[in-house]
């Protein structure tokens, strides 16, 4: 039987395979990457309570490619950074990561076929461990086996540890190219597939002295944001190295709902790849690049918070004048547009909740028919006199996030504008039939982010400039009707 020597010395391979990977899982991903990195298109990954089988179709190795697979820090992958057949770029450095098993069982077989040749590796800890100072692993040479066709099956066996099945994906789905053409994985015949997040999507080009640095962050629905996993995934040759956040954990909860990847090949990754060189001048070129990109997502949080916020007082605006027409309704003497037409009258609630809507065609009146069965011209009434139009007020001082409805209440209208008008402005005022709400003003800030309270505060203001344009003279007693319709605004049809 042939052997295979092992040129790393005992304790520098405890170190490695024990020391150097704080997580003895990142053995699978790593045997994942080698079978990317050997052409493979599909990878089956066998787990049991007794043994991991990790399979791949890749090229397979003969008796050089073994001798270069148990050689420590070999050079290969550095000298061919690229595959033969798909030319893939390969992720494999320091060829250290199967020794990492020595942190998860006692024993691993390799099994590798390439053409004609095909061959068993078995390395046993307990046999390694009486040789003293030397190290030959047994090599078997077996007949090809025509049915299994290339590639190569790494076994682990006497396992000291258990791995959850959801751990691995979860290492595999970060740290493996799964978005690669022409590769999948699968574990006890399951496909794992990339993850996919839904949001606001910020892709990103930028190019560097080194080489470009591309991806995409995406900003997560409050409703699916979450403190786990937080930040954008750095990734390397398709791979993750690490999770950066680059200034957003100053951010407060909002860094919840970023995520995202970002991907620059030529960064410098440290020995257990686990993080970069980070005082290296291509590592601070790809800092200036996500700073910009950072500044970006800022502004664009900004915009989407300042839609959020306009959706919500639109919502809240409109229920709002519901209510009030409604009180008014309740109480005619309170109103100062007059009597309003109960619902059925007029257009919905005597129009309010109509925003913004042009006017349906007036009915024309029915004419009798005469004995012949046709109109008359003669029966026809004279038109009406045109009656001049009456010019709404215009809004004044609008800005982007401004939201306004025009609200009919019987022959009359009020319209609201929700606006900006700096923090030390007036909570809300009136210009004519014209309501501003000051969406800046500290309380209605604070009463925003309640939803408990929000409405009520907003119906609040609204009572208040109708109550004043009553009797602008009476401030008091504008107070007591604006409590009388507050109350019979909230009050429901059922128990009115």
């Amino acid at each position: 039987m042939e052997v295979l020597p092992v040129t790393v010395d005992k304790s520098h391979l405890i170190t490695i395979g024990e020391r150097l990977y704080s997580e003895s899982i990142e053995l699978i991903r790593e045997l994942v990457n080698n079978a990317y990195d050997a052409d493979a298109t599909e990878v089956f990954i066998k787990m049991t309570g007794e043994f991991i089988e990790v399979k791949d179709n890749g090229t397979g190795m003969d008796r050089e490619g073994l001798r270069q697979y148990f050689n420590i820090g070999s050079q290969e992958k550095v000298l061919k950074a690229r595959s033969p057949l798909f030319h893939r770029d390969r992720i494999g450095q320091f060829g250290i990561g199967k020794f990492a098993s020595l942190s998860a069982c006692e024993c691993f077989e390799v099994y590798t076929q390439k053409s004609d040749f095909a061959a068993r590796v078995t390395f046993d800890k307990m046999e390694w461990e009486k040789e003293g100072g030397q190290w030959n692993l047994p090599l078997q040479v077996l007949p090809p086996d025509r049915e299994r066709g290339d590639g190569t099956t790494v076994t682990l066996l006497r396992l000291t540890r258990v791995f959850e099945p959801e751990e691995v994906v979860r290492k595999i789905v970060e740290g493996t190219p799964l978005k690669a053409t022409h590769f999948t994985v699968r574990l006890n015949g399951e496909r794992i597939t990339p993850r996919s997040l839904s949001g606001h999507r910020i892709p990103f080009l930028e190019g560097t002295e080194f080489g470009p640095v591309h991806g995409e962050i995406i900003i997560l629905p409050s409703s699916t944001s979450s403190p786990v996993e937080l930040g954008v995934e750095v990734k390397v040759k398709q791979v993750t190295v690490k999770r950066e956040l680059f200034g957003l954990e100053h951010w407060g909860k909002i860094v919840s709902r970023i995520r995202g990847e970002v991907h620059a090949d030529f960064l410098p990754v440290t020995t257990d790849r686990s993080g970069f060189v980070t005082d290296s001048p291509p590592y601070q070129a790809f800092r200036n690049v996500m700073d910009k990109v950072v500044k970006e997502v800022d502004g664009i949080l900004k915009r989407l918070a300042g839609r959020k916020e306009k959706r919500k007082a639109s919502k809240a605006l409109k229920e709002a004048l519901q209510r009030v027409h409604r009180a008014l309704v309740l109480n005619p003497d309170l109103s100062p547009f007059g009597a309003i037409p109960l619902a059925g009258e007029g257009e919905g609630m005597g129009g309010a909740g109509v925003v913004s809507k042009k006017l349906e065609p007036k009915e024309e009146k029915e004419v009798e028919p005469t004995e012949e069965g046709k109109v008359s011209g003669e029966s026809l009434p004279p038109p009406p006199p045109k009656k001049a139009r009456k010019k709404s007020p215009m809004v004044k001082r609008l800005t982007p996030n401004a939201v306004v409805q025009r609200m009919r209440f019987g022959e009359a209208g009020v319209s609201v504008c929700v606006d900006d008008f700096r923090e030390e402005g007036p909570e809300c005022f009136t210009e004519g039939t014209v309501i501003y709400i000051n969406q800046q003003h500290p309380l209605y800030q604070k009463e925003m982010k309640k939803p408990e309270t929000y409405l009520l505060n907003v119906t609040r203001l609204i009572t208040q400039e109708i109550s004043l344009m009553k009797d602008t003279r009476n401030p008091r007693q504008a107070f007591s009707r604006q409590s009388k319709l507050l109350r019979d605004a909230f009050i429901e049809p059922s128990a009115a």
